[in-house]
């Protein structure tokens, strides 16, 4: 994935994930109406406030009161829809509804107030050049204005308790099922709940989605982007890993694997609720460290400071602060993979900085006691010396992780060491197991401090976060890669363990990707292109040297475009599972129809990856492509008649087919959310067939199995 909360790795791409019913009981719910008609209603009022602003003795021409009496107009017309959406929340939670009902009249006054007052008919004062003068009541609008302006905000905020509720409620439900999910011991059972789970997930991701979007501090989005990742990759490690539990019940190393993916979805869906709530557990405060580049950034402000304030702070604190940022800078110099010369230089310019800054210290002692041209002077000559060192410092500090990060991300791209795990596991050898499992856990050290050293380069907050989510992420997966592969080793012929060694050996491979994105993100950051933007990975990129370059450019899919493609592949992936639960209940898994379904379910998988920027799938044309040769295989499979037969199966492969043939040239998104809408609804209906196939098959069987009996019974009878 692509993806990051804004940062790589986490939410930009493919992290808004799930769709689902809000749970209001309007039609795309109250939390988008509020925001909508709050956004009507702002600019409204603010029109009127530039309207009433002006001299007592202003004239206004007729054109000027046409215009004030529609905008006090169009004001009342926006407070009523608001209105309308605020009861709508009130009706729904009744422990809210005497609050919020009160704001909606006071909105509703305050709207009609300002109608009112603008409206021409009732002012009747002509004057002798034809003009009129207007707002001889100008302090009862300012006042309904304000008034408009305080419900309003009543309302919205009495809304956002419904939503945090509304998360939080959610979040509950998940974990019940969770819990259920653990406890299972029928692989029967575990379809039913684990179907369940799936869409208490997409309504847990839309709800957290939308407010993630909603946020404004970017550390806190891109924490939430963090953890709603989480959520997304663990739900599908779950299944598996369940699935294998199950296979392999006696297994220690299959327990630990699924142990490990539910406490890691636990803390993610803490996370969420710490951040909607804004408070964290047991009263536990922020103790991570700041990066070196904050730090540095923060000292250069107070050095600068000196410039206006020479009492700003005491020079102690000034060398306090330096000492720290100089402390941290050892997680590069005891760091094994930094190289000699990176490590003189670091500690040379750290010696450097020191000597700076007594040099401006005794400088500053003297500028207290004198102000002459020369000591103001000397000042400003060694504030310009601490802040060159330090940021030749940060120079050679960037150069040290990012060529580290850059050299490892090339040596591991092969990804050799989880092909020889994949390898060892089949074949069941225990020794070779034990040694690659240990260059995995090398391997994971390495990225893990890697990691550590570009968050001190890292430059925003919000890189931060997914430098420290990068880090967690390959000390948790490292371990349970590990753990499946021992699994798979001493059940070389599991088919599940097998499937579920590959979903965790693909998360590993995912997250490499996302560090490759993080590291070129942060390189823009350092060089000052920090507001370019990615565009969503998986979608083609603009074609150069094209003489039609005008005529074939794509629509470049925005945030909302990303996030809604993001929602159709999770529901689309979720289906996926659904269709592999129903296809392991066969017992005979060379059935056509088995087979069959298990080909479209691949091939719906590898959409789903698509929309997280994963997977073979790499443009726009490989999934039309893909679901081309899908459609082949279905139309001319004659053993596939049962399946066919099914009317509302036909018209879905119909209208899949138009859309793949159509030509879209400028309309690059709108054809890939229909094939995926499409394919969504054909795996939907592929597993309502699948399971009717299955109960048929069994029905046929017990139908046999009671002729064969009567027949014995018949013949023991007749020899009698």
């Amino acid at each position: 994935m692509a993806a990051s909360p804004g940062p790589a790795g986490v939410g930009g791409a493919g992290a808004v994930y799930g769709s689902g019913s809000s749970g209001f009981a309007l039609d795309s719910g109250l939390e988008i109406k509020t925001r909508s008609v709050e956004q009507t209603l702002l600019p409204l009022v603010s029109q009127i406030t530039t309207l009433i602003n002006h001299k007592d003795n202003t004239k206004k021409s007729d054109k000027t009161l046409q215009a004030i009496q529609r905008v006090g107009q169009a004001v009342n017309l926006a407070v009523g829809r608001f209105v309308k959406v605020g009861e709508a929340i009130a009706n729904e939670n009744w422990d809210l509804k005497e609050e919020i009902n009160i704001a909606c009249i006071e909105a509703k006054q305050a709207g009609e107030t300002i109608a009112a007052l603008t409206d021409i008919t009732n002012l009747n004062h002509l004057e002798s050049d034809g003009q009129i003068t207007i707002f001889t009541d100008k302090t009862g609008v300012i006042k309904a204005a304000r008034l408009l302006l305080s419900s309003v905000t009543k309302v919205l905020l009495l809304a956002d308790r419904v939503v945090i509720k509304q998360i939080i409620t959610s979040r509950n439900k998940v974990l019940a099922t969770m819990e259920r999910l653990e406890k299972v011991n029928s692989f029967q059972e575990f379809v039913q709940i684990f179907s369940q789970f799936g869409n208490e997930m997409v309504e847990f991701a839309h709800l957290s989605g939308d407010r993630q979007n909603d946020l404004k501090d970017e550390k806190k989005k891109a924490k939430m982007a963090a953890a709603r990742a989480v959520l997304e990759k663990c739900t599908m490690m779950l299944l598996t890993a369940s699935k294998t539990c199950l296979r392999h019940p006696n297994c220690e190393s299959a327990h630990k694997n699924k142990e490990g993916v539910f406490d890691r979805m636990k803390v993610a869906l803490d996370k969420v609720i710490e951040i909607v709530t804004d408070c964290k557990p047991n009263g536990e405060t922020d103790i991570s460290s700041i990066s070196i580049f904050t730090g540095i950034k923060e000292f250069k402000m107070n050095i600068e400071a000196l410039r206006e304030n020479l009492y700003f702070q005491s020079k102690e604190n000034l060398s306090v602060t330096l000492e720290v940022i100089l402390e941290r800078t050892e997680d590069f110099t005891d760091s094994a993979y930094t190289s000699h010369e990176h490590r003189e230089r670091i500690l040379e310019l750290s010696t450097q900085a020191r000597m700076e800054l007594q040099q401006l210290i005794s400088v500053w002692i003297q500028a207290q006691s004198k102000k002459t041209k020369s000591i103001a002077e000397g000042l400003e000559l060694s504030i310009l010396k601490i802040s060159h060192s330090l940021n030749e410092l940060k120079k050679e500090l960037h150069s040290t992780a990012t060529q580290l990060a850059a050299d490892l991300l090339k040596y591991h791209a092969d990804h050799v060491v989880l092909k020889a795990l994949k390898l060892t596991g089949v074949e069941g050898n225990l020794e070779a197991l034990a040694e690659y499992a240990c260059k995995l856990s090398e391997q994971k050290e390495q990225l893990v401090e890697t990691c550590r050293l570009l968050r001190h380069i890292s430059g925003t907050e919000p890189l931060e976060i997914t430098c420290i989510h990068a880090e967690e992420t390959f000390q948790v997966t490292g371990q349970q890669i590990i753990s499946a592969a021992e699994t798979l080793t001493l059940h070389p012929s599991s088919k599940i363990a097998k499937e579920n060694l590959d979903v965790f050996c693909e998360a590993w491979e995912s997250q490499i990707s996302d560090m490759s994105t993080l590291l070129r993100e942060i390189n823009d950051v350092f060089e000052g292109r920090r507001g370019e933007k990615y565009g969503y990975l998986s979608l083609p990129k603009p074609m150069k040297n094209n003489a039609n370059l005008k005529s074939l450019k794509p629509d470049k899919p925005d945030s909302e475009e990303q996030a809604k493609i993001a929602k159709l592949g999770l529901k689309l992936g979720l289906l996926t599972s659904d269709a592999d639960c129903e296809i392991e209940k066969w017992e005979d898994q060379e059935n056509e129809i088995v087979q069959y379904g298990r080909n479209m379910s691949s091939m719906a998988y590898s959409l789903y990856l698509f929309t997280r920027g994963e997977g073979p799938l790499k443009t726009s044309q490989d999934l039309i492509h893909q679901l081309e040769v899908c459609l082949v295989s279905l139309k001319d499979d004659d053993k596939l008649m049962l399946l066919l037969e099914i009317n509302k199966l036909i018209p879905l492969c119909h209208q899949l087919q138009t859309v793949t043939k159509t030509s879209l040239q400028n309309k690059v998104f709108l054809k890939v959310d229909k094939c995926i809408t499409k394919t969504r609804s054909m795996m939907a209906l592929l597993v309502q067939l699948l399971s009717l196939c299955y109960k048929l098959l069994k029905k046929l069987q017990m139908e046999n199995n009671r002729w064969v009996s009567v027949t014995n019974k018949d013949t023991m009878d007749g020899k009698t």
